[in-house]
């Protein structure tokens, strides 16, 4: 862990690069001492259907939810979401008109109670180190 998955409004495509947006998330995520790089996932999902506010055709709207497993403290939390909101909001609002932007982050944990996993990827990597 963490899976971030980024949903967003179609219309942002006009102005970012959303594949560019899942690799600054990917590399913000690694530059943390909080989560293995074999558990790291970035994945959006585009919203081809939606309202946003006043409906103005300039409005966009980038949602992030990160979902973690148990383990870490409330600072670590609030110090992770806090790097990718940065991250994200640097990068939107270069490209999205002033005043059009809806961006948002949340931090979900797991109950390890409830989560199965079957990863592979740990493996591989550890074996390069």
């Amino acid at each position: 862990m963490p899976h971030c998955e980024i949903r967003y409004s179609s219309n942002i495509e006009t102005n970012c690069d959303i594949q560019d947006l899942c690799l600054l998330l990917a590399d913000t995520l690694r530059g943390l001492p909080l989560f293995p790089s074999g558990g790291i996932r970035v994945r959006a999902i585009r919203c081809d259907h939606y309202v946003i506010a006043d409906g103005h055709a300039d409005n966009v709207f980038v949602d992030i939810q990160v979902r973690i497993g148990a383990g870490r403290t409330e600072v670590q939390k609030r110090e992770a979401g806090e790097a990718l909101m940065e991250s994200a909001k640097v990068f939107c609002e270069r490209s999205v008109p002033a005043g059009h932007m809806a961006l948002s982050l949340d931090i979900q944990e797991i109950n390890p109670a409830l989560s199965w996993k079957h990863n592979a990827i740990h493996q591989r990597l550890a074996a390069l180190d």
